[in-house]
């Protein structure tokens, strides 16, 4: 990018609409793929994050209503559901009895394992057009802390 665009307001702002477009059309992209693989895309959201949390992390609606930006009843909701389509099991922690801990379960994984592929294909298309504007924005952001 030529000095002089660094710093231009115009610039930054057309980058960024530019990024959040990227994004949109991700975020659009999995939503469609999660309604078409029979689920809600919050319910995809919910196995990503049950699957991926780090090891040794008790996977709690606390921990959950944080991870998806959600208040606790709706989370409570969420999983709800899930269970009933047999896509997470609650099962009671041993170190306390008054907590329910979440697992993908194997429905579940399959759900995730497919919806996941479909994700990666598309990432992998759209990551250099991100990766771009991410760049472009970072570099934005050094230049004016300079």
């Amino acid at each position: 990018m030529p000095m002089n665009e660094i710093h231009d307001p115009a610039i930054l702002i057309r980058t960024l609409a530019e990024f959040r477009y990227e994004m949109r059309r991700f975020y659009q992209f999995s939503e469609k793929a999660a309604l078409d693989a029979g689920t809600h895309p919050r319910q995809y959201q919910l196995l990503l994050q049950v699957a991926a949390a780090p090891e040794g992390t008790n996977v709690t609606i606390a921990y959950l209503a944080e991870r998806l930006g959600l208040k606790h009843n709706s989370t409570v909701e969420l999983v709800d559901r899930s269970e009933n389509e047999g896509l997470v099991g609650r099962y009671e922690d041993s170190a306390d009895r008054r907590r329910t801990i979440l697992r993908v379960t194997r429905k579940g994984h399959q759900l995730l394992s497919k919806l996941a592929g479909q994700h990666g294909r598309e990432l992998n298309e759209a990551a250099p057009r991100l990766i771009q504007a991410l760049e472009r924005i970072r570099s934005h952001a050094h230049k004016e802390a300079e």
